[in-house]
């Protein structure tokens, strides 16, 4: 298989859980999408290298994460800035496209950083603790005890929540 139809196979497995996976992290869904195709570009421009070490897909998934961290850190900051001028004269509030994943990522915002990557990378992406050490660079104790307190959060926030069943009716969890 040649270099370009190899790197375009990985691109199409996993390009989509991928920006599910950013997305977690950041509440942004266009945010995610252009962290995760800057990711990839990066990834081309090594692919030789990625691809003679292995698994070139934690290296892509690290580098869109910390490309969508320090957007939202940036957006988060401009969004400081304007609260201490005052509310915007109309903020149409939240959109409905999120639907009921709005109260998943409302509460993921409130992790600290290093929570929300271990809950998605572990939860979502399904990766042992020991993997998750690995690509955050922590020890498997931290880890776990960042997931510990990030279901804990999850858990108090998710149940206070507006969510909705099947049919699309209203009720509290």
């Amino acid at each position: 298989m040649s270099r370009e139809a190899e790197f375009d196979a990985f691109y199409a497995a996993t390009a989509r859980r991928l920006v599910a996976t950013v997305y977690a992290l950041t509440g942004d869904l266009a945010e995610s999408e252009d962290a995760v195709q800057e990711a990839y570009a990066r990834a081309w421009q090594r692919w030789d290298r990625l691809t003679h070490e292995g698994d070139p897909l934690p290296w892509v998934r690290t580098v869109a994460s910390r490309l969508a961290v320090s957007a939202w850190r940036r957006t988060r900051n401009r969004l400081r800035a304007q609260l201490r001028h005052g509310p915007a004269p109309h903020d149409p509030g939240p959109s409905g496209v999120l639907g009921d994943r709005s109260a998943l990522v409302a509460a993921l915002r409130e992790l600290t950083p290093d929570q929300r990557r271990a809950v998605v990378l572990h939860h979502l992406l399904d990766l042992p603790v020991d993997e998750v050490a690995r690509e955050t660079g922590s020890t498997s104790g931290a880890v776990r005890t960042r997931l510990s307190r990030a279901r804990k959060l999850l858990g108090e926030r998710l149940a206070h929540s507006k969510t909705y069943d099947d049919e699309g009716m209203a009720r509290n969890g």
